[in-house]
């Protein structure tokens, strides 16, 4: 008596993917704050104008141009910061919860005086100035040389409070 060969598992439908994917506790993405937009409309009509030597047309058409790359840039670029599942995961780095240990909420001026004389080289730091606050949290890892991640956050209470539920 000989087995029949083991048939492969159908694909999982699409449906079924979004639900084994876990959804995040918390999630943020760090998006630059009004005044950096602003920054990115003025920049597209100084542009804009400068381009107006060739003509109305192609001022606009460079201005328009400058402001849409320079949107997709800035989202592009702006890194998300989730706790999803049983990881925290910011921009590209990703980290086990059951590797974290004290969570510190910061202020801007905590941000700050973080990243100052105390700051240890080794930390691993997913800063953006315009967010205000964030986050210090130990890491427990003995092989890990991390010693903490700063972590900016608009809503670091929220981050703190997604991070203290360990799954």
């Amino acid at each position: 008596m000989t087995d029949a060969p083991s048939s492969p598992r159908p694909a999982a439908s699409p449906s079924d993917q979004s639900r084994s994917a876990p959804t995040p506790t918390f999630r943020e993405r760090l998006v630059p704050s009004v005044g950096g937009w602003f920054g990115l409309v003025v920049l597209a009509g100084v542009v804009g104008v400068a381009a107006s030597v060739a003509g109305t047309t192609v001022a606009v058409v460079v201005g328009a141009g400058v402001l849409v790359a320079g949107l997709v840039a800035a989202w592009v670029t702006s890194p998300v910061v989730e706790v999803v599942g049983a990881d925290l995961r910011a921009g590209a780095a990703c980290i086990p919860l059951r590797l974290l240990g004290e969570v510190r909420v910061l202020d801007r001026d905590g941000v700050r005086e973080q990243m100052g004389p105390p700051w240890d080289p080794r930390a691993f730091a997913c800063l953006r100035t315009w967010a205000g606050g964030g986050i210090r949290v130990e890491v427990l890892d003995p092989a890990d040389p991390t010693p903490y991640w700063i972590v900016s956050s608009r809503r670091a209470g929220d981050l703190a409070a997604a991070l203290s539920v360990r799954g």
